[in-house]
């Protein structure tokens, strides 16, 4: 939460007959817009691909760790040629990578960037997530709600109103936080209106059905076993089957929110709360993860487990990974 106030305003380049920005190939350099070994002062969104590379999106844009070496893809750009900030990152079946930036949405078509703005019928240019379904369609969560791209054209998905978050800088009352499809096909929705579900043309609001107290929710993550996850503005609750419990209740003092969610190799749930306390939850008791003066880490926007059962936590500071208990600050040069 605190990135919003770090946000990057954005713009872009030449649209074809379409109305698309010309589709241009990325040069595989190492970036120039490193000013220290950071990867960024600010790391927004990190995610791993289905052949292992390492995305990591930025208040300065996108960075690839291809195996080898970590670039930056400048192609990825507002509508007046400008940088971008990185808010969400998906990956389709076909492999394609796409992006939700703070002006459109870009597709990455192995070395080919296509970028797409409301120019081109997009909702809004504000894009906060973005989410590919089974089916090839892409879901894009913004300020103003939102779009399903099918690769020609948007459409609008409905969702109710909900509420402006007063607390927060950026706010809207249609604002979507985060999109996911969970292992059966459903599609789920974190919004200012609460949580929805979708599934076989049926909306449903899951916030007023489970009883879920607050209209703020940020995220939903599935884990291992199936059951859910949701983060939210007062509490972080556990659903199984259709159970809900709230996990945080009377146990810790909950101001500005439950933040990202990740699930470790041994069953454990950490997350984030009030912006700065890493918690985890080991299925009975919720510890504090301490940290110390040798032992900073960043502040905290997202966690992260690859593919090797590794936690990585992203956010203000730049990239770390869980090493032996301990926060290893990854740079532009690693160690990965």
């Amino acid at each position: 939460m605190l990135a919003m106030s770090l946000i990057l305003q954005s713009c872009s380049a030449q649209q074809d007959k379409n109305g698309y920005q010309n589709s241009v190939s990325p040069q595989q350099t190492a970036s120039p817009v490193f000013s220290d070994d950071r990867i960024s002062e600010v790391v927004r969104i990190i995610f791993q691909d289905s052949k292992g590379h390492m995305w990591f999106g930025t208040q300065n844009g996108m960075f690839k760790y291809n195996g080898v070496s970590l670039i930056h893809i400048a192609e990825i750009k507002s509508e007046y040629g400008k940088g971008v900030t990185i808010k969400d990152i998906a990956e389709s079946k076909d492999g394609k990578i796409w992006i939700g930036h703070t002006d459109g949405m870009s597709c990455m078509d192995g070395e080919k960037v296509t970028n797409y703005y409301a120019s081109d019928g997009l909702i809004n240019n504000d894009v906060w997530c973005i989410a590919a379904d089974a089916k090839g369609d892409i879901w894009i969560g913004t300020i103003a709600g939102v779009n399903i791209f099918d690769g020609h054209e948007f459409r609008n998905f409905e969702l109710p109103k909900g509420q402006i978050d007063t607390t927060l800088g950026i706010s809207s009352a249609e604002m979507v936080h985060n999109i996911m499809e969970d292992s059966k096909g459903v599609m789920w929705l974190s919004t200012n209106a609460g949580l929805f579900s979708y599934s076989n043309g049926r909306l449903s609001h899951e916030s007023e059905e489970l009883g879920i107290q607050t209209n703020f929710v940020n995220e939903i993550m599935e884990d291992d076993k199936g059951d859910f996850w949701i983060s939210t503005k007062e509490a972080l609750y556990h659903l199984k089957d259709d159970n809900l419990e709230n996990i945080t209740r009377d146990k810790i003092e909950i101001g500005k929110g439950i933040g990202s969610i990740a699930e470790d190799k041994n069953g454990n749930i950490w997350f984030v709360a009030n912006q700065h306390h890493l918690y985890i939850y080991n299925g009975e008791d919720i510890t504090e993860y301490q940290k110390s003066e040798d032992n900073r880490g960043p502040v905290i926007f997202q966690i992260l487990k690859d593919d090797t059962d590794r936690l990585w936590f992203i956010g203000y500071d730049g990239a770390f990974r869980m090493e032996d208990g301990k926060f290893l600050h990854v740079t532009k040069d690693g160690p990965w």
